[in-house]
Order: structure tokens, then C-alpha cells, then sequence
């Protein structure tokens, strides 16, 4: 009975809980990431570029036949060097990385605004003062 215990404690302790949250968004956010580079702005380089989709960028290591597209290379059993797909791949880890960065400086930001001032030290009592004064007296003379 002490394990299962043990790690019902573990499994709902905060640090977890927050780990598999960060984890799914993570996940979800991935894919919007993958979808604005794959479908936004790759397409938009491409054309820019001269109407190149850069999933279809390969080179063909079997033979000399000319294939329109990378699936249509795959689907001939071709051996291909697909240098498009880790090009978006990239720009998409470039993209990725941006936005945690972004987010992160965000929170960081967020975090100094909450943080209190340092109080100033509290002003010494008339007690204190008049020690103080009679100290600085006798070391005059």
C-alpha cells in the first residue's frame, strides 16, 4: 500500500502536474508552428524565389530520370538526398525557438514588474538618535 501512496504523492505533486501541461501545450503549439512555416511561410518564400516548393527540392542518387516531385521520386522506389524538407525543417526550428525565446523574455519581464521594491531601512528611533549623537560627541573629544 506505501507505494502506490508514494506515487499517487509524486504523480499529482505541482512540479508534475506543471511538466505534463508545459508538454501538451508544447505539443499543440508545435503543430502551430509547423503549420505557419509549412502552409504561410514557406509557400511565400517559395514564390519569391521563383514558385519553388521547397518539399519538392531533392536530388535524385539512383539515376539521371527527371521527377516532377519528391512523393513522385519515393513512389519510383528512388533514392533521393531530400534537402528541401530538412531546409524547412530548420527555418521550422528557427521559427520555434523565436517564439519560446520571445515568451520566455515575456514572463521574465512579467516576473521583475512583480517583484516588491526593497523597503528603505526603517528611520532609527529618538533613542537611537540621541546615542548616536552623544557617541559622535565624546569621540570629539
Amino acid at each position: 500500500m506505501g507505494f502506490f501512496k508514494e506515487f499517487k504523492e509524486f504523480a499529482v505533486k505541482g512540479n508534475v502536474m506543471d511538466m505534463a501541461v508545459g508538454v501538451i501545450i508544447g505539443g499543440a503549439f508545435g503543430k502551430i508552428i509547423s503549420s505557419l512555416v509549412n502552409d504561410i511561410i514557406m509557400p511565400l518564400v517559395g514564390k519569391a524565389i521563383g514558385n519553388v516548393s521547397f518539399t519538392d527540392l531533392f536530388i535524385n542518387l539512383t539515376d539521371d530520370t527527371h521527377y516532377e516531385t519528391l512523393q513522385a521520386a519515393k513512389d519510383a522506389g528512388v533514392a533521393v538526398f531530400a534537402y528541401g524538407q530538412f531546409i524547412q525543417t530548420i527555418i521550422d526550428f528557427l521559427i520555434v525557438a523565436l517564439c519560446i525565446f520571445l515568451m520566455v523574455k515575456a514572463i521574465n519581464k512579467a516576473k521583475k514588474k512583480e517583484e516588491p521594491a526593497p523597503e528603505a531601512p526603517a528611520e532609527p528611533s529618538e533613542d537611537v538618535k540621541l546615542l548616536t549623537e552623544i557617541r559622535d560627541l565624546l569621540k570629539k573629544d
